[in-house]
């Protein structure tokens, strides 16, 4: 139930966001429990900007609620508004001036929301109110947006791998006394690519899951009255919902799937959603486990000759390397950043992204784990989902759309760099060096989708032509001009040139089709 509405004034009002619980907040910090007040909403509008799925409403809810019930037990005043509350906001504008006319605060703080859109939202509402808002660094991150733009003065390019050696020296993290990474290394990448040959992954160990308790079970509820038309399925809702589950679900992860990750990271398997992956992305994003808490149990894992070092590293890299410069990224190049679309892509996405319905063996059973748990690791969504809508020529926000309202882990300053710049090149290059084009063979090489799919991934002609395929030299027919100045793309656009003049037209023909239908299939849809 949600607490009644508290009536004495209050000094500050602390917002907590619901990718804010943290329980070492540096918000927490700045308040008094004595005359100040914690502010929690719960508001429609963050479940329908995007059409969001039903476990990742699911998830934020229930762990915003649990951190309630932990931020009263130790003694904080918590003002706290529930979605499904008979005069519940739809935004967090209205939901906060219900608050201020009750408390009359004299300040707001809060710590630096992950949305450009939520912060510009607050400090708009702060004006309207006439209340000044403090907005505390982020503590619950490894560098700052003003690090990262120290780091990105001078340089032309904006690439992952310099700063990764940057915060592995700040760290210390797989280092060695005299200053050199561990192994002798930055990465280990050409370690990290096997596939599961014919015979599969065999047994993987079933990551550590989490069955609704009585406040889950309550939201699930609520979610699936208020939510009906939303997309995905809480049958197999299971996430950690709380930092003592999500601490639980590391030592899970470092013991039983660590030792294996590096070495099968880039794999895929039908029906096989987690495979050696960790699932503690949503959990760190959430804040109910901190990132350097994650990397130093990697770490102790190999110095303890628990984990091989290509493992460890590979891991580490995603969330000391990756995951710090996604967000410096996106706190640097926000807000027009969103708008960008380098290639010019104009297509709809296809329905069958929101239903799994395809012939494609790879894209269903991707958008499908995806519909059924939220969940789908990078490598499905860089060269399934992504790859398809990047050569189909799908809109960028329209894909950044999909990602951000689809999986649980996805807040926007990550969802929206991985997407935009790194999966669909939209950002002309910021994010990657080039664009992650491929046939269909990678598919075929990483995984055994293919096995039993009515197309055949080697064949870009006939009517087993696979689309990926067929889309593949489509869209280096297509960005010619373009790619020509990217020496990454030399060997791809030399294998372009023994095209011959009938198989390009041949090409050109089966992908306009392919376009064709899924824009026929994109209005029967929106009717």
């Amino acid at each position: 139930m949600p607490n009644p509405v508290l009536r004495s004034p209050c000094s500050t009002l602390g917002l907590i966001l619901g990718d804010q619980l943290d329980a070492e907040s540096p918000l927490l910090g700045h308040l008094n429990p004595a005359s100040d007040v914690l502010w929690m909403a719960e508001v429609r509008e963050e479940s329908t900007h995007v059409w969001s799925h039903l476990a990742r409403i699911t998830l934020f809810l229930s762990a915003m609620r649990h951190f309630r019930g932990h931020l009263c037990g130790l003694g904080w005043k918590v003002e706290y508004q529930q979605v499904d509350d008979a005069h519940a906001a739809s935004t967090f504008a209205e939901a906060l001036q219900k608050t201020v006319a009750t408390l009359k605060p004299h300040r707001l703080a809060v710590v630096r929301p992950g949305d450009w859109r939520v912060l510009a939202s607050l400090q708009a509402a702060a004006k309207r109110l006439g209340l000044p808002i403090l907005v505390i660094e982020d503590t619950h991150f490894l560098s700052t947006p003003a690090d990262f733009a120290t780091h990105a003065q001078g340089r032309k390019q904006l690439r992952m791998e310099f700063f990764y050696r940057e915060m592995r020296r700040k760290h210390d993290i797989l280092m060695e006394p005299d200053g050199q990474p561990t192994g002798g290394s930055w990465n280990f990448d050409a370690e990290n690519r096997e596939n599961f040959g014919k015979t599969g992954p065999g047994t993987t160990p079933s990551p550590a899951r989490f069955p609704p308790n009585a406040v889950t079970s309550q939201v699930m509820d609520s979610v699936a009255k208020l939510f009906k038309n939303h997309p995905g399925s809480l049958e197999c809702f299971d996430w950690p919902v709380t930092s003592e589950q999500a601490k639980h679900a590391l030592e899970d992860f470092i013991r039983h799937r660590l030792p294996a990750f590096g070495k099968y990271q880039d794999g895929m398997w039908q029906n096989e959603p987690f495979l050696y992956h960790s699932r503690l992305s949503a959990a760190i994003n959430l804040k109910l486990l901190h990132p350097m808490v994650v990397i130093q149990a990697a770490e102790n894992a190999y110095r303890n000759n628990q984990a091989p070092l290509a493992s460890v590293e590979g891991f580490i890299r995603q969330i000391l390397g990756w995951r710090e410069y996604v967000r410096g990224v996106y706190w640097t190049q926000m807000p027009q950043y969103a708008e960008r679309n380098a290639l010019g892509a104009s297509e709809p996405l296809p329905p069958f992204y929101w239903s799994g319905q395809t012939e494609m063996a790879c894209l269903r059973d991707a958008i499908g784990q995806t519909l059924k748990y939220g969940y789908a690791h990078h490598i499905q969504r860089l060269m399934v989902t992504g790859l398809y809508a990047l050569m189909l020529g799908v809109r960028p926000q329209s894909v950044h759309e999909w990602y951000l309202a689809v999986y649980v882990d996805a807040v926007e300053w990550v969802e929206l760099p991985n997407t935009l710049g790194m999966s669909q090149y939209g950002d002309g290059g910021v994010m990657g060096s080039k664009p992650y084009v491929a046939t269909g063979a990678y598919i075929n090489r990483m995984s055994n989708y293919c096995q039993g799919c009515r197309f055949d991934p080697t064949s870009s002609e006939g009517e087993r032509a696979c689309p990926f395929t067929v889309l593949y030299w489509d869209f280096l027919l297509n960005h010619q001009a373009v790619l020509s100045s990217n020496p990454r793309m030399t060997m791809q656009l030399r294998n372009l040139a023994r095209l011959s003049p009938s198989k390009r037209q041949n090409i050109r023909a089966l992908a306009a089709n392919i376009r064709l239908k899924h824009r026929g299939e994109f209005l029967t849809a929106s009717v």
